[in-house]
């Protein structure tokens, strides 16, 4: 939040001094006032009006409870006394807000102040009184604008208009990976724009909380790495959530938030509606199967357990499991936290040596077999299939990372791991 805002100048008589300030009395108070500054600008004046070297830059420093932001300018003229004007509009804001979005704020403010007294000596021709004028009006309505609706738009002059904005500052997105499944948290077909980027549009048919990014960038038919770029974007404003590949093989667990759901009855319901199946067609009328109690569901939460897959959960519950959407089921949990992905990784624990498998395939090209030609290949294509497996065989890479990048189903991932030696598989 802005507390206060300032205009200052180089005084030829008096040195630094602030013009207008908004609210009154913040900055510099009159002998009469009994309100104690925001700060003590002759303390700081050096650093709101500074050398001429140091104009043209942001300047930001903190006090003890406020911070300040402003960007000095220094226009040289002979029209000008002492051939120089120097000026600065200042934004005083609590020490512990986040100032980036206000630093931009400040550096289009100093821009738009610094062309209209090039064009037309919009601020040195100003005669008003101290909090009075066309600069003490613009500095009192960004203060009510920003503060209250993040935006302003102020009409300057017939030629000129100020239109600023504070675009919130998010933490940068999680790391996004081939194998993640992006799941939209708005609807992004209202967000849409026929002028935004082709990539963009290509990919947002193809985000539907099931396609992981790397069948995305397939079926959009676009190179992975803008598509990736793109949903990091979407990532960065919030528009997406991160899930896992689901599938019948995979394997949840809850973990202690799953007590929010079980006290929580308005949550049971918004998963009721969310996990119901849609309606059913039967000789022209919809059919809707019962729906879920909350107790049902907290039930089947608390029977997800390390070692179980999806499909053993499925057919140990299939009466209560076939009236939901298993998918969604999962999916649910995993959003408000109380469920988590069990991922499997693959440690080669004694690999054999490059150089021993090269032998012993040359070993058995040499042998005595009815199609040695045929052999030969299928030996080259095992050779390359190990060669590929070894960099995902450390303990750090995911089935689901292994199969989006080797393109290929669990199953074959499985046979490829048998083939390759001694390796274990491990759950966390």
């Amino acid at each position: 939040m802005i507390r206060a805002i300032f205009f200052s100048i180089f005084d030829v008589h008096e040195g630094p001094k602030v013009l207008h300030q908004v609210p009154a009395d913040s900055i510099a108070p009159s002998n009469k006032s009994s309100q104690t500054p925001l700060l003590h600008f002759p303390s700081v004046s050096s650093y709101i009006i500074p050398r001429p070297e140091y104009c043209s830059k942001l300047i930001t420093f903190c006090t003890p409870a406020h911070r300040v932001l402003c960007q000095p300018v220094c226009l040289h003229s002979s029209t000008y006394p002492r051939n120089a004007y120097t000026f600065s509009i200042a934004l005083v804001l609590d020490a512990s807000t986040p100032f980036a979005s206000y630093a931009t704020v400040t550096l289009k403010l100093a821009s738009l102040l610094q062309t209209l007294e090039e064009q037309s000596r919009f601020l040195s021709r100003d005669t008003s009184a101290p909090n009075t004028g066309k600069i003490y009006a613009l500095c009192e309505i960004l203060l009510e604008d920003l503060n209250n609706y993040c935006e302003s738009m102020i009409p300057i002059d017939d030629s000129n208009t100020l239109n600023i904005k504070l675009f919130p500052t998010y933490p940068p997105p999680p790391p996004l990976f081939p194998h993640h499944v992006p799941l939209s948290t708005v609807r992004l077909e209202s967000l849409t724009d026929p002028n935004w980027d082709l990539t963009m549009l290509r990919v947002l048919p193809h985000i539907n909380g099931i396609n992981s990014v790397k069948q995305i960038s397939l079926l959009a038919d676009a190179d992975y790495k803008l598509v990736r770029k793109a949903i990091e974007h979407l990532l960065y404003y919030g528009c997406l959530l991160l899930l896992d590949i689901f599938s019948f093989s995979a394997s949840y667990a809850s973990t202690a938030e799953l007590t929010s759901f079980v006290e929580d009855t308005d949550m049971q319901e918004e998963c009721a509606a969310y996990v119901a199946l849609p309606p059913v067609l039967s000789n022209s009328k919809a059919l809707q199967s019962d729906p879920i109690s909350g107790f049902q569901l907290v039930e089947l939460y608390l029977k997800l357990r390390q070692g179980q897959t999806v499909k053993s959960f499925y057919v140990d519950n299939v009466e209560i499991v076939d009236r939901i959407d298993i998918r969604r089921f999962i999916t649910f949990g995993v959003i408000k936290g109380f469920l988590y992905r069990v991922h499997r990784y693959a440690i080669a624990t004694s690999q054999t040596s490059r150089r021993k498998r090269e032998h012993k395939i040359k070993s058995k090209q040499k042998a005595d077999e009815p199609t040695p030609a045929e052999f030969q290949i299928d030996a080259t294509e095992s050779e390359r299939h190990q060669l590929q497996m070894e960099k995902f065989l450390d303990g750090t890479h995911c089935f689901d990372e292994i199969c989006t990048e080797l393109m290929i189903g669990e199953r074959e991932l499985m046979r490829r791991l048998k083939a390759f030696g001694d390796v274990q598989i491990i759950c966390r």
